[in-house]
């Protein structure tokens, strides 16, 4: 596609499950206890009901969100009329002008955030998502790529369905939030036999987060605040997440592994580097004896992070970082999403060209291990 001679990569565009996903997808077994979707005149919908919680009560109406909720009601109403289907968002890729888009859910950011969820049912739910995804994109799998959901209620499940939608589903990625719902950081030793999976299967790991958690989260005292919510919550979450993999001794003893943080801006970048770099100076012989490497370097050598179309601010990350390290992303269909001129705010930034270019296409392609654009 080659949009005015750039090639384009969306690291992470978001599709709107149907609200009957997991009716239809879910093992048998689970099928009386599966989330189902909620819908309303809200076309961007995203809350879930739970059949063990007992009937569901709108009573409390229909989330608005001020100018952003009839934005998006304009915007994405015939998406919407449309059952947000394939073709709808192939539509949107080129409407972007995107020659390849790594595919994230709405909904499904949220169904595993429930405390002490059975883990059985929770890798049921993973797996119903996952093959309902590999569907979805059957349209044109060539640009429309698969980020696998993974449950870490139980950590065999994440490394057997991280091994089935690689090796079966032909999936690029594997994803979780940031937020911990299991209640150990990162960087436990619980976690490591799926970073050894992960980098047995050189696969990356997208780590998200979204505004909302049904277990702890940052900025959760502001929920009466939902714009204040979503300015912290996704960073902070972010953060800590980070410092597990660069001073916590994930990426330390995991050397191939490839992760990125999205969805959470990347200006916070400098500033938390530098942080854990003085932190590790001054404290690391106790609390991080293993690493050898100071965290900015593990960062420069296995992390990505995005950037959102209009962050003028990024060019401060790029100062301290570098350009070779920074990913793009739309974040279509959601509320704070640019579509349809996501590309075009990008391109307007004050950047050289050869740092467009990569953060366009290089950066995502080498992380993705995709290695040319598709001729479309």
């Amino acid at each position: 596609m080659a949009r005015n001679g750039w090639n384009i990569f969306d690291s992470d565009m978001h599709i709107m499950e149907p609200a009957d996903l997991w009716q239809r997808y879910i093992d048998p077994e689970f099928l009386g206890r599966a989330p189902i979707g909620v819908t309303s005149e809200n076309v961007r919908d995203l809350r879930t009901s739970w059949p063990e919680d007992g009937p569901y009560d709108n009573s409390g109406g229909i989330p608005r969100f001020g100018q952003v909720y009839e934005h998006n009601q304009i915007l994405y109403r015939t998406d919407a009329a449309r059952g947000w289907s394939s073709e709808v968002q192939l539509e949107a890729m080129n409407t972007e002008g995107l020659d390849v888009a790594v595919m994230f859910p709405s909904r499904g950011l949220s169904v595993l955030t429930r405390p002490n969820m059975d883990p059985r049912f929770a890798a049921a739910i993973a797996r119903a998502y996952n093959d309902w995804l590999y569907d979805f994109c059957k349209l044109d799998p060539e640009r429309m790529l698969g980020a696998g959901m993974i449950s870490v209620y139980d950590i065999n499940d994440a490394v057997s369905e991280a091994r089935r939608v690689v090796t079966e589903l032909g999936f690029k990625a594997v994803f979780v939030r940031s937020n911990m719902v299991v209640g150990k950081p990162w960087h436990d030793p619980y976690f490591e036999p799926l970073w050894d999976a992960l980098e047995e299967l050189d696969v990356p790991l997208g780590f998200h987060e979204a505004s909302g958690s049904q277990s702890k989260q940052a900025g959760e005292h502001l929920s009466g605040n939902f714009m204040l919510r979503r300015v912290y919550s996704q960073p902070f979450e972010q953060m800590m997440g980070l410092g597990s993999f660069l001073a916590g001794g994930i990426l330390e003893h995991h050397p191939r592994l490839r992760v990125a943080f999205l969805e959470a801006n990347c200006s916070w970048i400098p500033w938390l580097v530098w942080r854990l770099d003085e932190a590790v100076e001054r404290e690391g012989d106790a609390y991080s004896p293993d690493l050898k490497a100071i965290p900015s370097e593990l960062f420069k050598r296995q992390c990505w992070v995005s950037i959102e179309p209009d962050e003028t601010p990024g060019k401060y990350a790029i100062d301290f970082i570098g350009s070779d390290q920074i990913v793009f992303s739309t974040d279509y269909p959601h509320g704070d999403s640019r579509y349809p001129e996501s590309v075009k705010a990008f391109l307007e930034l004050d950047l050289p060209d050869d740092v467009k270019r990569k953060i366009l296409w290089d950066n995502c392609a080498r992380f993705y291990k995709v290695s040319l654009p598709v001729a479309v």
